[in-house]
């Protein structure tokens, strides 16, 4: 990402919280034949004083990125979105974009057969909790294994991360706050989440 000092965090709860909220991941390798990328959920290995992830990707996925070959790299990608310069103060003309993005780095191991069912099911009791009914691959093992095995599963330990909050830190309080505003009810970009993150970090920005 460009280098935006103002904007960093190197805080890994920070990026833990992000992964947690936003777990639809985009992985990224740079293979023998050239870049590769796909998109795949994944989930914190809470009990895990590092960043650590799991997923899974569809086969033939795990040959095509050469999974544990090499260092490779997942995006989560949070709330952005379009900032109009008609919500600063007059002469303040160039818009921008916000947005709260995570790059973590790290060489995936490979899960065996048996931890990558482990996984599949913790993902999917994960994202069942808050139903009425909650659906789990306990329902019918013998099915939910023999789908698994057209699945690879994967285990990251971050070793490095870039992490941005871009959120207005810049511009000053009553302009964050006009910013908010428009995104919590605003008529044209309304983004409700982004207004959150703003939200979030306005009391620690500059004044």
């Amino acid at each position: 990402m460009r280098h935006t000092p103002g904007y960093i965090t190197t805080d890994p709860d920070e990026v833990k919280r992000l992964i947690r909220e936003n777990p639809w991941a985009t992985i990224v390798s740079a293979t023998s034949a050239g870049l590769v990328a796909s998109h795949y959920p994944v989930l914190l290995e809470e009990h895990e004083s590092d960043i650590v992830i799991v997923s899974h990707v569809g086969r033939p996925d795990e040959k095509l990125h050469e999974l544990g070959e090499r260092e490779l790299l997942v995006i989560i990608q949070g709330p952005h979105g379009y900032i109009s310069p008609g919500w600063y103060e007059e002469g303040d003309i160039v818009p921008t974009w916000n947005h709260v993005t995570a790059h973590l780095y790290g060489v995936p191991e490979i899960l065996s057969e048996e931890e990558n069912f482990r996984v599949l099911g913790e993902l999917v009791d994960h994202f069942e909790e808050p139903m009425p009914e909650p659906r789990s691959l306990q329902l019918d093992e013998a099915s939910s294994r023999r789908i698994a095995k057209g699945t690879v599963g994967i285990r990251l330990r971050v070793t490095r991360f870039d992490a941005r909050l871009k959120l207005s830190q810049n511009k000053p309080p009553l302009v964050r706050e006009r910013i908010i505003a428009e995104l919590q009810a605003g008529e044209t970009y309304a983004n409700p989440a982004l207004a959150h993150e703003m939200s979030r970090v306005s009391a620690d920005a500059p004044r």
